[in-house]
């Protein structure tokens, strides 16, 4: 278990205003070129610039979209014992709904969820929306 003493929660970084990550999945991880980039279906909160109302068959506003980590030096994930480094590209880390995303005190970012917990060293998180 990781100490929460002095973790910034997801909610309180400006890159993550207006969505819940709490009711967006991680669909795949990869490395390039020193970034961690996660592909997610994020879940938008009608706060967010993007936001779409939902049409009659869907409920929420959900977008495709990139959670990348540059100058990723380091990724540890409690769930397979994965170690990768930026020096591979294919990183499997699994699949599926995101519990909580948080910068620690140390500086490193643990995002969890259904694939386990995942340990990133890297600096600030850069959200991105894809075309649709």
């Amino acid at each position: 278990m990781t100490d929460t003493t002095g973790s910034t929660d997801w909610r309180a970084l400006r890159e993550f205003a207006g969505v819940d990550l709490s009711r967006s999945f991680v669909l795949s991880w990869e490395l390039v070129s020193e970034t961690l980039m996660i592909d997610v279906d994020l879940f938008l909160t009608d706060g967010h610039p993007f936001y779409e109302k939902p049409r009659p068959a869907e409920k929420v506003c959900i977008r495709p979209a990139v959670i990348e980590f540059p100058f990723c030096q380091r990724v540890e994930s409690d769930m397979i014992g994965a170690d990768a480094t930026p020096s591979g590209t294919g990183v499997n880390l699994g699949h599926g709904a995101i519990s909580g995303l948080r910068r620690l005190a140390n500086g490193r970012y643990e995002i969890s969820g259904d694939f386990g917990v995942v340990l990133i060293d890297a600096e600030r998180p850069i959200l991105k929306l894809k075309s649709p």
